[in-house]
């Protein structure tokens, strides 16, 4: 999953200093009301580092904070924040779905995909992430590739700082198979989703290439579950994203999960192949 949309143009640009701007609002009504990072996340039930992290511009605004802010920091505080929430809204458009999806990733306590495409942007180790990258068209710059590397490597993060969190892939054999990067660079990935699968709250597994029985074929989807139990979908496509809230669309999207996972090896079966392709390469 890409971290990133467009590249270096104006709408991302605009995006990111309307997303400074709205963390420094944030962070002075904070202060006027006299409180810690770590004592306004509590009262709004959400994490210290998810608050910094849109502080610092670095997470699109969840829809939900005006609210919970409300009683933490007042009726005149909360029109303020609304209204720049609605004003970062209107002026990026689709620039900003990833980041409003990524601050639902960041909190969910159940988090789905299923990947066609790619490994998925949580699993991918190092190299394979760079070798996506120099990959892509527009080609980006040594300097871009090291930038978006490094943020989906620190989005990994969410995996071992979130024990509690369950976090379930499918993944399709067909990805493995590609080869992207070269054997070293599959043998790297093959032996990282086999050490993330040990981990209690991390379920793998793969569709095998041969399935008459398959209902992915409208392409990859992510879902996640917030702290308020309520649930997000999340799709892409070339240069473009929707995050779903709709709970009748949620609900295919669960309904076709639900059937991806059936279909695919379990997790015992998916580490059995695997340690089989590791063994080929």
């Amino acid at each position: 999953m890409r971290t990133d949309h467009g590249g270096a143009n104006g709408t991302e640009a605009e995006l990111s200093d309307g997303l400074k701007t709205f963390g420094a609002v944030l962070k002075a009504l904070r202060e006027e009301s006299r409180l810690t990072q770590e004592e306004f996340a509590l009262r709004v039930r959400y994490s210290a580092a998810y608050v910094a992290k849109i502080e610092q511009g670095k997470r699109f605004p969840p829809a939900d904070l005006p609210a919970r802010a409300e009683e933490v920091l007042g009726p005149v505080a909360v029109k303020v924040l609304t209204a720049a929430v609605r004003s970062l809204t209107r002026r990026v458009g689709l620039a900003s779905w990833f980041r409003q999806w990524a601050g639902v990733e960041e909190e969910a306590i159940s988090l789905y995909a299923y990947e066609c495409r790619a490994v998925p942007g949580l699993l991918q180790p190092e190299r394979y992430a760079r070798a996506v990258f120099t990959r892509q068209l527009p080609p980006f710059t040594q300097e871009q590739i090291d930038h978006k590397v490094t943020a989906r490597l620190e989005r990994q993060t969410l995996l071992t700082e979130r024990p509690n969190t369950a976090f379930t892939f499918v993944i399709e054999q067909a990805i493995l198979e590609r080869r992207v990067g070269g054997v070293s660079v599959t043998r790297d990935v093959i032996d990282h989703l086999l050490n993330m699968s040990d981990r209690t709250n991390i379920e793998i597994q793969i569709m095998p290439l041969h399935q008459e029985d398959h209902c992915g074929v409208d392409g990859q989807l992510y879902m996640a579950e917030t702290p308020g139990h309520q649930w997000f979908g999340y799709i892409e496509g070339h240069r473009s994203s929707s995050l779903i809230a709709a709970p009748g669309e949620v609900s295919v999207l669960h309904q076709r999960y639900g059937k991806l996972r059936s279909q695919a090896l379990d997790c015992r079966a998916t580490v059995n192949l695997l340690e089989r392709m590791r063994g080929a390469l």
